[in-house]
């Protein structure tokens, strides 16, 4: 991480200040990765977080801890792939392999939460020396707090762990680096970025973007831009397939064309189509909104805000995946701390107008807008994940999570097992975790839900009607209670060859 020193403080700042400030500002990313942890910890205690995707990340870092390619057995037969399936087939992420020695120090998924909270609370940092660069101290306490309590951060810290939790502090070190003039840092970060995700390469080219709007930075732009374009095609198309993956897995863009250059052209040559396509379902526009009326529509004065625009239009100009464009989930993430950073420019570019008259007053936005977005962001709470934080039945285990519990205490361990989606977390640790869904794995050891629905079954009879199927080909109860069962066949050899 860049040390805060004098580079960062702004002009007229005394030593003294300085280090009392820094201080408040570690007090905040510990007190937010703490509260981060909190939530995550206390969603996996009560049976919230799921086998898709939390076991899918916990089996991959088991494996990079164990000097292997990041398998993930539930990944890999639940979609068809088979056992052996590496996740960098699936989303070319290789910086997850910097979380394989935390694994020497706790094996099993409530590190990967913990290590996401820290690393979200750990982008407070590039974001407080930015705005402090601009505004002083005491607005860049505010716009940290802006960022701490943002809805996208809230959101991935509710849905268990993802490798988006590097692109907030990657994407700021970026930007932040370069405003210091450290452009050979910057750089670094961009790359670092494109490692997090093959799409980050739209993050660094739209930052690219952003630099093309600077005096004399034309040909680090260039760089970025086609850096960036270049990457996400290669880690698409070429290093995807390389590790046993689909390139066109995830296309889904067949409103516009059967692949990117048909897509392109035909946007192009329907523009308004395109368009419309952008705000179709109307939740795509909701999100959007969401993303910038909480910062009073301000970073749309800056810039920085063409940082975003490549990674929000490879949403939004989807047809397929409604969860890439719901306010829920992770995705929003990657957009939040960069707008953010674009409200404080976008504030300070506003403060330098003039009224017209012959005073000429400044809009003295730069005082008003911390404060108020800090309000906003507040305000804006109670309507996102974090409400939980103020529910007392948040911390408790209801009945079917403590049924939940006894459920998994009657798998032993080093078994392989199919786990219904929410107590697949609590296995991953010391078994061999399967998705349990709609095929027979053949596993020996079964852990099934008949009283609520569970991913991936349609509906709630058709999770009855597996376990009757169970019980018809040999399997016998060991545990029932409220609705799970666990079951048992000591004879059977799992099939888990690929189902396509």
């Amino acid at each position: 991480m860049i040390a805060m020193s004098a580079e960062t403080a702004g002009p007229d700042v005394r030593p003294g200040r300085a280090r009392r400030d820094e201080g408040a500002v570690g007090v905040l990313v510990v007190a937010a990765a703490v509260a981060y942890s909190v939530f995550a910890l206390v969603r996996y205690w009560t049976f919230r977080t799921t086998t898709y995707d939390l076991v899918i990340f916990d089996q991959a870092v088991r494996s990079y801890s164990r000097f292997h390619l990041p398998v993930s057995i539930a990944k890999g037969v639940h979609n068809g792939f088979g056992p052996h399936f590496t996740v960098l087939g699936d989303h070319f992420s290789p910086i997850l392999a910097l979380l394989a020695p935390l694994y020497w120090i706790h094996d099993g998924p409530q590190t990967l939460l913990v290590a996401q909270a820290v690393l979200l609370a750990l982008t407070i940092v590039p974001l407080w020396m930015f705005t402090r660069r601009r505004f002083g101290a005491w607005a860049a306490h505010c716009v940290a707090g802006v960022y701490a309590l943002a809805w996208p951060v809230a959101e991935t810290v509710a849905f268990d762990f993802h490798e988006m939790a590097f692109t907030p502090v990657l994407s700021m070190l970026m930007l932040e680096r370069h405003d210091a003039g450290r452009r050979r840092q910057c750089v670094l970060a961009a790359g670092a970025l494109l490692l997090v995700k093959e799409d980050m390469g739209l993050l660094v080219a739209g930052f690219g973007l952003y630099l093309l709007t600077r005096p004399g930075e034309r040909r680090l732009a260039g760089v970025l831009v086609v850096a960036g374009v270049g990457w996400t095609w290669l880690a698409s198309r070429v290093l995807i397939p390389a590790f046993g993956g689909a390139a066109d897995y995830y296309w889904a863009y067949d409103a516009l064309g059967r692949d990117l250059p048909h897509a392109a052209v035909y946007a192009v040559t329907h523009p308004w189509t395109a368009l419309k396509l952008f705000v179709t379902p109307d939740v795509k526009a909701t999100t959007m909104a969401w993303l910038i009326l909480p910062l009073l529509l301000v970073p749309l004065a800056s810039p920085i805000t063409l940082s975003v625009l490549p990674l929000l239009a490879e949403r939004m100009l989807a047809n397929r995946f409604e969860h890439w464009w719901e306010p829920r989930f992770h995705y929003n993430v990657a957009l939040t701390v960069l707008l953010v950073a674009a409200g404080v420019d976008g504030a300070c570019r506003l403060s330098r107008l003039r009224l017209p008259g012959p005073r000429g007053w400044r809009l003295r936005v730069d005082l008003v807008w911390p404060v108020a977005a800090l309000l906003a962001a507040a305000i804006v709470v109670p309507r996102f994940a974090f409400k939980s934080f103020f529910d007392p039945v948040f911390y408790r285990r209801d009945a079917h999570a403590r049924a939940a519990a006894h459920a998994v205490a009657a798998v032993p361990d080093g078994v392989l097992v199919e786990a219904a989606n929410v107590v697949g977390p609590q296995l991953s640790g010391r078994t061999r975790v399967l998705l349990w869904d709609t095929r027979v794995r053949r596993a020996p050891w079964v852990v099934a839900d008949t009283a609520r629905m569970t991913f991936p079954f349609p509906a709630l009879g058709a999770q009855r009607d597996r376990v009757r199927f169970l019980l018809q080909r040999g399997y016998t109860v060991v545990s029932r209670q409220d609705g799970w069962v666990v079951l048992h066949d000591p004879g059977i050899t799992p099939d888990l060859r690929p189902s396509r």
